[in-house]
């Protein structure tokens, strides 16, 4: 590349940086204000409740992330890439997930101690959607068009978030909250179809296989991001999985922080010579934008759960810091997971998953007896995976 022409693409790169973080940043303080206005509305039994099946929905778009990821590592190899089979992929992926959903609707009333079937349902509506708006996010990242990603994610913010803010606030209750968000998804990819070109399907060439790999090894991410507080409101009082959804604030804002970069790189790790380039790059600026995330939660310490919840949380003793180290820990993880999975590296799934199994089995078996307890496992297994996965990342050089 000459220097007449290195100068715009670092320019534009810029651009595209600041355009995503910023439709990020929008997305996720969307997010922060509908829990924070949650926390004001419901009982803390109630908030516990919404938080946990607000996890469940992100749990159950993981074959989401895993399409976007898939289509978006395809169509930056691809010259050009046909979106026809791509989309017909999305659609079948959507149609699975929402069917799986429904049928798993009675054993997450059991789970999650619901009051009825209703807010189960509207979770399995809101799910299809999602799912297949995975597809068009993906399209956008492969073919650069950080642009238009970035007004379809702050689209999603909008319509998404905003939908479960109206539905809250009009009913007061979680139902009206979830029923909120079903109805703004469905806005959204319909806002999506129409920013990809709106492409039709074609029913041939599918990568079923590569997806569901992916998705298995993201579903393991997002099972680490979420787990930690459905295992709370399982095990805890109602009145402590309640205070421990506001500390689980804490652990998004971290893991959330430093998603653009996540965006941003991903295209960029399917060519070899550029995930070796770019990922110690990606690491570093992960781990310095956590750095003051952790440094806050730190310093300001419990009194942060008064900020973020309000008056009846203002005397609570829970450390603040487990949390930020936790999301700071995943933020690396995701971050390396992306770069293994370009690789065709399977391995990576195994330790995920590892991972997974000892956070479970940790909470469920022994460290439940309070908030701080289930935090520490979350938090230890978050950094020993973030370990294990720089150690893999080193072999995989060493030896290619």
């Amino acid at each position: 590349m000459s220097v007449a022409t290195e100068a715009p693409a670092r320019t534009g790169n810029r651009v595209a940086a600041i355009l995503v973080s910023l439709a990020l940043a929008g997305n996720n303080a969307a997010s922060y204000v509908l829990s924070l206005v949650a926390a004001r509305i419901l009982a803390p039994g109630a908030f516990g409740e919404l938080s946990s099946l607000l996890a469940v929905l992100v749990i159950g778009v993981v074959p989401a992330m895993g399409l976007q990821t898939v289509v978006a590592l395809r169509v930056a190899r691809s010259s050009s890439p046909a979106h026809g089979p791509l989309f017909a992929l999305g659609l079948v992926t959507s149609g699975i997930v929402a069917t799986a959903a429904l049928t798993l609707s009675p054993l997450l009333v059991l789970l999650l101690h619901l009051g009825s079937l209703t807010p189960a349902l509207l979770v399995t509506a809101a799910l299809g959607p999602l799912t297949l708006l995975g597809l068009f996010h993906g399209l956008l990242q492969g073919a650069h068009r950080f642009a238009r990603l970035a007004g379809l994610i702050a689209l999603e913010g909008f319509g998404k978030v905003g939908g479960s803010l109206l539905g809250l606030l009009l009913t007061g209750s979680t139902a009206g909250a979830l029923a909120g968000t079903a109805l703004g998804s469905l806005a959204v990819v319909v806002a999506g179809w129409q920013l990809c070109g709106r492409p039709r399907p074609r029913w041939a060439d599918r990568h079923g296989g590569e997806v569901l790999h992916t998705a298995q090894a993201m579903l393991a991410l997002v099972l680490l991001v979420n787990l930690d507080l459905v295992l709370a409101r399982h095990t805890l009082p109602a009145g402590a999985a309640g205070e421990y959804a506001l500390g689980a604030i804490v652990t998004k804002i971290a893991y959330w922080l430093p998603q653009a970069v996540g965006v941003l790189v991903l295209p960029r790790f399917a060519a070899a010579s550029g995930r070796r380039r770019v990922l110690p790059v990606a690491l570093a600026v992960c781990a310095g934008l956590d750095a003051l995330v952790l440094l806050v939660s730190v310093v300001v310490g419990p009194a942060l759960l008064g900020v973020i919840g309000g008056s009846r949380y203002a005397g609570s003793t829970m450390p603040v810091w487990p949390f930020a180290l936790a999301g700071s820990m995943l933020a690396l993880v995701q971050i390396l997971l992306y770069a293994r999975l370009a690789d065709g590296d399977r391995r990576v799934t195994l330790l995920m998953w590892t991972a997974v199994a000892a956070e479970a089995l940790l909470i469920v078996s022994w460290l439940h007896g309070s908030a701080t307890q289930v935090v520490t496992a979350a938090a230890c297994c978050a950094g020993g995976l973030a370990v294990a996965g720089a150690v893999l990342e080193l072999r995989a050089r060493r030896s290619s």
